[in-house]
């Protein structure tokens, strides 16, 4: 047997037979080895190699993209659950208050940010389509956001190609009134959640109203209303095709785009402003051949900030204290913005008013006289017919005197509250204390400091007239003339004070007026009404005794929407008789009296002056029979605030009613009237008001004060005439003395010319039939 080892060729049991392939039955091919550990490999698959091993099948790239779909789905789910519309932003809200002239044209605007919200339907349908064609020709048709949009711009601004918007008009509202303008991913993704849901719970006309609303358009204009005052000073409803096309390009680049602040930016600003046109063309917005007529409209040039300088912030505040006192809005919802509020003040009286306080007053002053750092001047004036406040003079500037002269109530009006007592004397029948009517041509005694007599004797009131001077027996219509206080203070006894202050109020002078006491001393004008009261009760005058309330506003709007004024009702207040005799009185006070200065008005005119105590301040109240007007020249420290005489002021030794107060009424009424026709005054006077022959000059010198007046023998005396002695106060311990008149000095009392031969003042006609207005409070002067 051999020491070698045998080779098996076969199967042992046949040594003849081929060996057996082992790999049969692994899945390997012929010649080659099973897998390790005997796994049987694929049949064909060659195992990759090289770079194709980093390529995924298809089978792991289409189990990636799944993945990613379910996790972009859910992302979305959750980011659409999670992003809720939250509140507006408040400097998206945020808006002006507007205030206008009658005719429109703006005074002022209160609040930072300079915004006036309208509804879509304001907006003219050409303007809203020029919108579209600049910003988002389809956003009507459209979803709320566009993904290939923001993919674009995205890429574009990757590129190197600039900064791109790929917002839809409803993302930019939202980015506008829900988000703010930080460019961030997060900022990004809120709007996109927003804007799909925005999308479905409101209209496209309202996203589109709210875009419009929100824009920033330069120039500091916010919203479209705002941009169209702006760039052309009108309403957007007004604004043409051409126009808006122009409001449209800025949204662009609205500071870049303005030609006025840019001109080298014009070229840029007129190929976008083609750019929309043309846009508009092919939507079918805009006809080819009106497109091709248009010009390129240029904007107007930048109006300084108005803010509330001059007149503008007092007028803003006095309609404010308007809106509120009379609960038209309260002062909270007022200061939310957004109120179009236009005035009743016409814009050509309010410049004639400015216009004759500077000719009269304040170019007057000197910085050399101390005494005119104290003046201040507030005015009013009115429509009669209707209570309409057609201008307003506040002070010289309300960023330098922030109180308003027309509307405070705290200098006294002097004697020109005397007409109101004659109209109480009037309006109720009155008498004398012994028993005469009293009419112009009722004759009281004038006596200086003459104690005033009630029904049971002396009052204990004795007023001074001006400078101490007396007259003799005087008419009530020459001591209307000569403003003379005796006279008045016994007139208002006789008519009894609580019926001469409730005939002020029914005037138009405040129930709550600071001073309007019942006493005789009411009759000098203690009260300290304001320069726009006074102007309301001498309307009234004006209009027959017909009281409208006076108003500072004439409609309140809001976001389209105007808001209930309350009904003004006209009422008699007092007898036409009653305001029309007083009329005539105070037309002499104008043609023959301290008013002579208001006939540069060349108007029939009636009036009356007035003095504050010590001079303080001094009044013209006036009107004709289209307009009422107050003037009063006050003096106040302005570093005190405390009031101070008028002595020295505007070079003068005293301002009186009758200088520069009746100057610039004159002036100003001229001026404001200038244009219409001329009114007569049409006046049914009380019986015995005609004009008599008046007395001798004799009968109505000063007299000596020591000498007591007596009545004519053949005349009833209206009351005792007691000189006042060293101990006989001038005044009583109670009611004040009230001021003096600054112009004339006061009259007398006693005598009745009703039998005179009468002759008619100033056109005025009497009324047979007329009979006066029984009184209906009850008066103890009265037999």
């Amino acid at each position: 047997m051999s020491d070698e080892p045998q080779q098996q060729s076969g199967d042992p049991g046949n040594g003849n037979r081929t060996p057996r392939d082992l790999s049969a039955g692994t899945g390997a091919p012929a010649g080659q080895a099973a897998a390790p550990g005997g796994k049987k490999g694929r049949a064909g698959r060659p195992r990759r190699t090289g770079w194709r091993r980093a390529v995924p099948t298809w089978r792991a790239a289409l189990a990636t993209l799944l993945v990613i779909a379910l996790i972009l789905i859910g992302g979305f789910i959750a980011g659409y659950q999670l992003v809720g519309i939250p509140p507006a932003n408040p400097t998206a809200t945020a808006q002006s208050n507007v205030y206008l002239y009658k005719d429109g044209t703006v005074i002022a605007r209160d609040g930072d940010v300079n915004r006036q919200n309208v509804q879509l339907a304001q907006v003219p349908l050409p303007v809203q389509h020029a919108v579209l064609a600049a910003e988002d020709r389809n956003f009507y048709s459209e979803r709320a956001v566009d993904i290939k949009a923001m993919f674009r711009a995205g890429w574009n601004t990757l590129t190197g190609k600039g900064r791109q918007g790929g917002s839809t008009i409803t993302q930019q509202f939202v980015k506008n009134y829900y988000l703010g303008q930080e460019q961030t991913v997060i900022r990004k993704i809120k709007e996109f959640f927003i804007a799909i849901k925005l999308n479905r719970e409101v209209s496209k006309d309202h996203i589109f109203e709210g875009y419009l609303n929100t824009s920033y358009f330069g120039r500091n204009a916010y919203g479209i209303q705002a941009a169209a005052q702006a760039y052309y000073g009108k309403d957007i409803g007004d604004i043409t095709t051409a126009e808006g096309a122009y409001l449209a390009s800025l949204l662009n680049a609205p500071s870049a785009y303005d030609v006025v602040v840019h001109p080298e930016n014009k070229a840029a600003a007129v190929a976008r402003w083609h750019y929309v046109l043309d846009g508009m063309v092919k939507e079918n917005w805009l006809s080819a051949p009106d497109r091709a007529t248009m010009q390129f409209p240029v904007p107007d040039k930048v109006k300084r900030s108005t803010g509330l300088s001059g007149q503008r912030g007092y007028i803003v505040q006095a309609v404010k204290d308007y809106l509120t006192t009379h609960q038209i809005i309260d002062e909270k919802t007022l200061a939310t913005g957004g109120y179009r509020i236009t005035t009743t003040l016409q814009k050509k009286k309010q410049n004639a008013l400015v216009e004759a306080v500077d000719d009269n007053v304040m170019s007057q002053t000197s910085d050399d006289r101390t005494a005119d750092r104290n003046v201040r001047v507030g005015g009013a004036s009115i429509d009669p017919t209707n209570g309409r406040v057609v201008a307003m003079y506040g002070g010289i500037d309300y960023t330098k005197q922030y109180v308003n002269n027309a509307t405070r109530r705290d200098y006294q009006v002097g004697s020109t509250f005397k007409p109101f007592v004659f109209t109480s004397a009037v309006a109720n029948g009155s008498r004398t204390q012994d028993g005469r009517r009293i009419t112009p041509n009722t004759v009281y005694d004038g006596t200086n400091r003459r104690m005033v007599q009630g029904p049971n004797g002396p009052t204990g009131y004795a007023p001074a007239n001006e400078d101490d001077v007396s007259y003799g027996p005087i008419t009530v219509r020459m001591a209307t003339d000569k403003s003379v206080n005796a006279v008045y203070a016994q007139m208002a006894e006789d008519v009894g004070p609580d019926i001469v202050k409730q005939t002020a109020i029914d005037l138009g002078i405040p129930e709550n007026t600071p001073d309007l006491t019942a006493s005789p001393s009411i009759a000098l004008g203690t009260a300290t009404a304001s320069v726009l009261d006074m102007t309301g009760a001498y309307a009234t005058l004006a209009n027959h005794g017909r009281h409208t309330a006076y108003t500072l506003v004439d409609k309140v709007a809001k976001d389209g929407e105007d808001l209930t004024l309350p009904d003004r009702s006209t009422e008699q207040a007092v007898s036409r008789e009653a305001a029309d005799t007083t009329t005539a009185i105070l037309q002499s006070v104008v043609e023959n009296g301290s008013g002579t200065a208001a006939q540069g008005a060349g108007r029939p005119a009636a009036g009356k002056t007035g003095t504050a105590e010590e001079d303080k301040a001094a009044w013209f109240a006036g009107y004709t029979p289209d307009l009422a007007t107050v003037i009063a020249v006050m003096g106040q420290d302005p570093d005190t605030g405390v009031q101070e005489p008028l002595y020295g002021a505007l070079g003068l030794s005293r301002v009186n009613g009758g200088g520069a107060p009746a100057q610039t009424w004159a002036q100003y009424t001229g001026a404001a009237l200038q244009g219409a026709s001329v009114q007569n005054f049409d006046l049914t006077l009380e019986r015995g008001a005609e004009e008599p022959y008046l007395p001798t000059d004799e009968a109505t010198e000063p007299t000596d004060t020591d000498t007591p007046f007596a009545p004519p023998s053949d005349t009833p005396p209206s009351s005792p005439a007691i000189p006042p002695t060293d101990s006989e106060p001038a005044t009583p311990p109670g009611p004040p003395t009230g001021p003096p008149d600054s112009e004339f000095t006061d009259g007398g009392d006693n005598g009745d010319f009703d039998d005179f031969f009468p002759r008619g003042v100033g056109g005025a006609r009497r009324d047979p039939a007329s009979t006066p207005v029984p009184n209906p409070l009850p008066a103890p002067n009265r037999p």
